[in-house]
């Protein structure tokens, strides 16, 4: 099944339309207790299955067992045509979205996802580049040392929350981070900065229309990136992603905009990142690039050009995704860049059956894709890619089967958008997919770890425990952050899982109550975007929609939770 492309921009995914894959939007809304029973049970991939009832169904790979698929080459039988890059005018809003049901849903589809951290690898030194969580503590502290502290009282309490703004059509809002001064997110075609303890507005930055990318990087001297449209559009439209602009988050100030032309037509950009003191932006027209200082163009589109810049990757190094040739001749490439001159560096050649590609890391170099679509589920995820960034060549293959991990990337305009993995300590860390628990009518699931030198499992195992699901977020230096839903008598968690023992800490634990158990199932990491440092955690939309009739409830665009001790 080829995987559908996502909407344009400014416009989330169609939660009525047939969807594959594991709970995502065909499915209603999760609802708080007793195992979300609404989804149908998840395959148990360590359970020997049964050969009736769907037999055309191979049973569930095991996890834990060595994959079979480690350091097999490139090429793929069966692939079945390059699909080819959405390009061309974009689609109607209202024609691809229509709300009819609790808004609750609304929040439950956003795709802003988790933006995870970038390990500079197994030796333990600290990015001194942009990482993709910025002063969240991503990168960990000196000599490989996490610097998440365990509160003295992990117990949460709600610090702020912010409402979700009205708007008149379905818009964007994907974009939030957090330094040590403050929390910053995007609402209806501003950025606004918030004390991380009290929610006080420090500063907003108007934009002239609705953000449609952001990038989770930020740089080392507090500067981010988005993307956005050049004004308010009208209702059921889109004005284009042709605005480019630096963010100054430590003064609330915008540095700059930029727009790229193609002839005399502006370019728009599906994606934007930070690597170093780089924005880099691609689209179907091509990719540029700029000065996060200055705004001066480094590199931009050029006509003639036989390759299309999916996009890029960013924090310690850049990578650019880049499509070359046409029709079944096509190919991806992975490339490595210098970040001011945007030469090549290192490039890998993909085989064929792979027309979109993740980045998952920079650095070490960290690619995923759905190969000959078969995933199966819609996650753009069946294969992961470990390359060497120095000289291009592929250090080995791990094959990771939808049907068992529950990771799941955009691979089509957002390049980086990534949730259920993060890499770190030169390894790949997977949720799996949901199974049977150890207690009756119970569901779990577990982070597991890859070698990215060997394709191999470490055997290092964190369980989520009985009706709990873990999810990874970002790495603190050679840990792992991992947020857990919760079953409907519990409050969710955000734990520290030693790279080494693999032994899960709590960091901090949200109170069961009905009005905090509301906020938890519409801010799913799967849907939301979520972020904790130093005993502070906040949930946020990455969507506003217009008014509904159907559902009276509150709705927030960031909860922000903090310890009590």
């Amino acid at each position: 099944m080829t995987q559908p492309p996502p909407p344009p921009p400014n416009q989330p995914p169609n939660p009525y339309a047939q969807q594959p894959g594991h709970g995502y939007p065909n499915q209603p809304p999760p609802q708080p207790g007793h195992g979300y029973p609404q989804q149908p049970p998840a395959p148990n991939p360590y359970a020997q299955q049964p050969g009736y009832g769907y037999p055309q169904q191979p049973p569930a790979p095991n996890p834990y067992a060595q994959q079979p698929g480690y350091g097999y080459p490139g090429g793929q039988p069966g692939h079945q045509g390059h699909q080819g890059r959405p390009g061309g005018p974009r689609r109607n809003n209202a024609a691809l979205f229509i709300v009819v049901a609790a808004v609750v849903a609304i929040a439950l589809i956003v795709g802003g996802g988790i933006w995870y951290a970038k390990s500079s690898g197994g030796d333990g030194r600290k990015n001194d580049t942009a990482n993709s969580t910025g002063g969240q503590g991503a990168g960990g502290g000196e000599n490989g040392k996490g610097t998440e502290k365990v509160p003295a009282d992990t117990t949460s309490k709600v610090l702020f929350q912010v409402p979700l703004p009205t708007a008149q059509d379905t818009t964007v809002t994907a974009g939030s981070w957090l330094t040590g001064k403050v929390y910053a997110k995007t609402g209806i075609a501003r950025i606004t900065g918030y004390d991380p303890d009290t929610g006080a507005k420090l500063w907003t930055i108007p934009l002239s229309g609705p953000v449609c990318r952001a990038t989770g990087h930020v740089s080392a001297d507090g500067r981010t990136a988005v993307v956005f449209q050049p004004r308010m559009p009208a209702k059921g439209s889109t004005a284009g992603c042709t605005q480019v602009a630096a963010i100054d988050l430590t003064t609330g100030k915008k540095l700059w905009t930029r727009t790229v032309k193609s002839g005399d037509v502006p370019v728009d950009f599906d994606n934007v990142t930070v690597a170093q003191q780089t924005v880099a932006v691609g689209g179907s027209s091509g990719g540029a690039a700029f000065d996060l200082a200055s705004g001066k163009v480094r590199w931009q589109p050029k006509a003639a050009d036989s390759c299309d810049d999916a996009g890029y990757g960013g924090g310690a190094k850049l990578v650019a995704v880049r499509r070359c040739g046409s029709g079944d001749a096509g190919r991806l490439r992975i490339q490595t860049l210098d970040p001011v001159s945007g030469k090549v560096r290192s490039e890998y050649r993909m085989a064929s059956g792979i027309d979109y590609a993740s980045v998952v890391s920079t650095d070490p170099l960290v690619v995923a894709a759905d190969v000959n679509n078969s995933a199966g589920d819609g996650s753009g995820f069946s294969d992961v890619f470990s390359i060497d960034n120095r000289t291009g060549a592929l250090r080995t293959r791990i094959s990771t089967p939808g049907s068992s991990y529950a990771a799941r990337c955009d691979g089509i305009y957002e390049l980086e958008k990534c949730t259920g993995v993060v890499v770190g300590n030169d390894r790949l860390y997977l949720a799996t997919e949901r199974h049977d628990g150890d207690g009756d009518y119970t569901k779990t699931n577990e982070i597991v770890a890859f070698d990215l030198g060997t394709g191999k499992q470490t055997g290092q195992r964190a369980d989520a425990g009985d009706n709990y699901t873990i999810t990874p977020l970002r790495m603190d230096g050679p840990d792992v952050i991992a947020y857990k839903n919760a079953p409907y008598d519990k409050g969710a968690q955000v734990v520290s899982i030693d790279g080494g023992s693999f032994k899960e800490t709590k960091l901090l634990e949200n109170p069961a109550t009905t009005a905090v158990k509301a906020v938890e199932t519409a801010m799913s990491p799967d849907y939301a975007e979520v972020r904790y440092s130093q005993g502070h955690l906040y949930l946020s939309a990455a969507y506003a929609h217009a008014p509904t009739s159907s559902s009276s409830a509150k709705e927030y665009l960031v909860t922000a939770f903090g310890a009590a001790g």
